[in-house]
């Protein structure tokens, strides 16, 4: 069993440890339970992420515990698909350099457009962006989130950016984050079988694990989803917060 755990909104919001976070993971470590941190989430890299948990919380993360929705897209990129326009930081351009991809400011000169969250965004990006599009280069979005959440309350996410460059262009990219086929077939490539998905958001996390028969879901309401939202989504759990969450998963394992 492994646990697939998100991160913001769920371990923390912006710089601050969402309360109960540290004494939850440290549970979840020393019963041996497998975690996993899965995130939407691409503008750090598997070494930023993991430097973040492990100094809000305190525990012991690997950038091998980390899958990112950057991760997933270089995935699916070939050589053929450079140079790379990015519109995305420092988690995407990582990825990418990773990957053997040289990347470009040029429309022009794009075989690829990869869009993550670009808190810099701006027309001229924009503009490079759709020129590459409409002159045949490959589209492909970390993720599609409408929203992330910030300690501020919800931010506009990726999926903003998206829709901008499909309303441009009359395109619809290739998704790799969650809840897409890319992220599950990573996920699964790390040797991963029966999983609890914990997370925040309906769309993104509990979508994840209704697509795989032998996940099952958590939904926290520490992020950008409340009670009332659920629905017919139907979680398997809705808990207060991931010590609830963690809760469930280790009264799973006592019974196993």
């Amino acid at each position: 069993m492994t646990v697939l755990c998100d991160l913001d909104g769920v371990v923390y919001l912006g710089g601050q440890a969402l309360p109960g976070a540290s004494e939850a993971l440290a549970r979840l470590a020393a019963a041996g339970v497998r975690t996993m941190f899965i995130t939407n989430n691409s503008t750090r890299t598997p070494e930023m992420a993991a430097d973040k948990i492990s100094s809000l919380t305190g525990v012991g993360v690997s950038p091998d515990d980390i899958v990112s929705s950057s991760l997933a897209t270089v995935a699916l990129l070939e050589p053929s698909d450079g140079p790379v326009f990015v519109l995305g930081e420092e988690g995407v351009l990582d990825a990418v350099a990773r990957a053997g991809l040289t990347t470009t400011t040029s429309g022009k000169e794009a075989g690829s457009v990869v869009v993550g969250l670009t808190r810099s965004f701006s027309y001229q990006m924009l503009s490079e962006a759709m020129t590459a599009l409409l002159g045949g280069a490959r589209f492909v979005a970390t993720n599609d989130d409408s929203t992330f959440p910030a300690e501020t309350g919800p931010m506009p996410g990726a999926g903003a950016i998206v829709a901008a460059l499909e309303k441009a262009t009359g395109l619809v990219p290739v998704v790799a984050g969650k809840p897409h086929r890319p992220m599950r077939d990573l996920i699964r490539s790390k040797g991963v079988t029966s999983a609890w998905v914990i997370g925040d958001r309906l769309d993104t996390d509990i979508a994840l694990a209704d697509t795989e028969e032998d996940w099952r879901s958590i939904l926290v309401l520490t992020g950008v989803t409340e009670a009332s939202d659920v629905g017919e989504a139907r979680p398997d759990h809705v808990v207060a917060d991931l010590a609830g969450a963690v809760d469930v998963v280790l009264a799973g394992v006592q019974r196993s």
